[in-house]
C-alpha cells in the first residue's frame, strides 16, 4: 500500500500559507503540517524537540519571510530552525526553499547571504544559465516570476546554479537530487501577493515604496501566476521522484 506523502512546511509570515503548493499536494493526497514561527513571541527560546521528528517528514518546504537569515538576535528561534535544517539536509531528504527559504538552505550549507545593491521587487524574467543532464532539474529557458527580496544567496559549495536574472546573479540552485532553492516566489497566488502588499504597507519594511502600491495592485489582477505555480509543482515532483510515496 502506498504511504501518503508527509509534507511539512516552515511558515514565517502570518496568512502566507502554502501558496499554490497546497492544492497540488492535497490533490496528491499529501498529509500537510506546519511550523508557524511567526506565531511565536519574538523572544521565544525554542527547543529543537518542538520541531518535527525528521523521520516523520518526507518533504520539507521552507517559505519566505520579512526577516533575514542573520536576524538571530531579534528572532532567537532562527538558530533552532537552522540547526534542525542542517540535520534534515544531512540525511539527504527532499527540501525546497522559497525566497527566505532558499536563503536559509544556502546559509546552513555555508553559502553567503548578503544585501542586494538594489531591492528586487516585482515581476521579473529569470533565465536558465546552463543546459544540464537528466539528473538535474529542467529549468525553463526563461520564466516570468514574482520577486520580493532585499538579500540574495550565493551558491553553496557542492550545489549547481540553475538560473539568473539581470539584477540578481543567483536565482536558483540544486544540491544533489533532493534539494532545490529559489530566490523568487514561484508559489505566489493573487491572494498571497495582496497579503505581501498589505504587510509591506503596515510594517513599513522598506522594500515597497508607497508610490508603487497602485502599480502592484494592478499586477495582482494582471500578472501571470500560472508559470511560477507550474514550476513549483515540477520542483516538488523532481525532488520526490523515485519515491514510492509520491504518485
Amino acid at each position: 500500500m502506498k504511504q501518503n506523502l508527509r509534507v511539512h512546511y516552515f511558515q514565517h509570515i502570518a496568512g502566507e500559507g502554502f501558496g499554490s503548493c497546497y492544492e497540488f499536494l492535497k490533490y496528491n493526497d499529501a498529509v500537510i503540517t506546519a511550523t508557524e514561527f511567526f506565531a511565536l513571541p519574538i523572544d521565544t527560546v525554542l527547543d529543537i524537540e518542538a520541531l518535527p521528528y525528521i523521520d516523520d517528514v518526507d518533504l520539507l518546504i521552507i517559505m519566505g519571510g520579512r526577516m533575514s537569515v542573520h536576524d538571530e538576535h531579534e528572532y532567537p528561534w532562527l538558530k533552532v530552525e537552522k540547526r534542525w535544517l542542517r540535520r534534515y539536509l544531512a540525511q539527504k531528504k527532499p527540501a525546497i526553499g522559497l525566497c527566505l527559504g532558499g536563503q536559509l538552505i544556502a546559509s546552513v550549507l555555508g553559502g553567503q547571504v548578503a544585501l542586494c545593491q538594489q531591492h528586487e521587487v516585482g515581476w521579473i524574467d529569470v533565465n536558465k544559465v546552463q543546459s544540464l543532464g537528466a539528473s538535474y532539474f529542467s529549468f525553463p529557458e526563461q520564466i516570468q516570476v514574482m520577486s520580493w527580496h532585499k538579500e540574495y544567496f550565493e551558491i553553496p559549495k557542492g550545489a549547481i546554479q540553475l538560473a539568473s536574472s539581470g539584477q540578481c546573479l543567483n536565482q536558483a540552485f540544486q544540491l544533489g537530487d533532493n534539494v532545490l532553492a529559489f530566490q523568487f516566489h514561484p508559489e505566489i497566488t493573487p491572494e498571497v501577493l495582496k497579503l505581501f502588499i498589505e504587510d509591506e504597507i503596515n510594517v513599513d519594511t522598506g522594500i515597497l515604496m508607497q508610490k508603487d502600491v497602485d502599480t502592484f495592485e494592478k499586477e495582482v489582477s494582471q500578472g501571470s501566476f500560472f508559470a511560477g505555480n507550474k514550476l513549483v509543482e515540477q520542483a516538488i515532483s523532481f525532488v520526490m521522484r523515485g519515491k514510492s510515496i509520491f504518485i
